[in-house]
């Protein structure tokens, strides 16, 4: 018996890994801190999610989409802080960059 496929229709799905869970205390999933759109959608500037809007950690673990924040951080309002908990802003290496290294 031979099958011949006529048509062919694929999906895939993907998400951030922000080492969060999916839900919030407050309820929501992972939504950006600045803009509330979830992580796999893209902020307000872009049209794209995933590598054309990417994420941005802080030393802090909070997580935003890098244009939200980037935009935050040029108002003299932020003072360079976290916009969640007000701490001075620290980019935090990427986790795998970390794992790299402590292998060397």
């Amino acid at each position: 018996m031979k099958v011949h496929v006529k048509n062919w229709h694929g999906i895939a799905q993907w998400r951030w890994d922000t080492g969060h869970s999916d839900m919030d205390d407050d309820g929501e999933g992972d939504v950006c801190g600045i803009c509330r759109v979830p992580y796999e959608g893209c902020c307000p500037s872009c049209k794209m999610p995933g590598d054309d809007c990417p994420l941005i950690w802080g030393e802090c673990s909070h997580v935003f989409h890098m244009h939200c924040l980037l935009q935050w951080i040029a108002t003299s309002a932020s003072k360079q802080q976290c916009p969640m908990d007000r701490r001075p802003w620290v980019t935090a290496e990427r986790k795998a960059n970390r794992d790299d290294n402590a292998a060397r």
